[in-house]
């Protein structure tokens, strides 16, 4: 789980929270997610992209795979963690008297932390499957951007 405070809800800011998560973490085996337009594209019959989204293409180069919510079961896991983050992160927040986005940035660390320790559920397999990341630096920074196909007529 990887939290952070934004302005708005955006591929950078998506590519902002992954940098961080990959550099704690690693690469996971795969992301999952609800069907944000961040993770998906809506549109059936979309131009260019090869039907990906920039933050999919990016999972891609990096070879995580995407995993979006698809049964009501799956919908249910995913929103049941937003509501509970929701309702008890403002909480904590109010009561540690935390008002802006920066102290709430500094905060998330240790809240993670104790969440984590108080709800986690021990898997019924131990093992890591979060992969080294291999890459120069600079090219996490190649592959956590906005590109776009361009066409040269003839």
């Amino acid at each position: 789980m990887q939290l952070r405070f934004v302005r708005s809800e955006s591929a950078f800011t998506y590519f902002e929270a992954l940098a961080l998560y990959l550099g704690r973490h690693g690469a996971p085996i795969a992301f999952y997610s609800d069907k944000h337009l961040v993770f998906r594209v809506a549109k059936k019959d979309a131009k260019g992209g090869q039907g990906m989204t920039q933050f999919g293409r990016a999972l891609c180069e990096l070879n995580i795979e995407i995993l979006c919510a698809n049964s009501s079961q799956a919908k249910g896991r995913v929103d049941r963690m937003n509501r509970t983050l929701q309702d008890r992160l403002v909480k904590e927040l109010r009561l540690s008297g935390i008002d802006s986005m920066e102290a709430g940035n500094a905060f998330l660390p240790d809240f993670m932390e104790d969440y984590n320790a108080r709800f986690a559920v021990t898997p019924a397999h131990s093992d890591d499957l979060h992969r080294l990341l291999n890459l120069a630096p600079d090219r996490l920074t190649e592959i956590l951007c906005k590109r776009e196909q361009r066409y040269v007529g003839s």
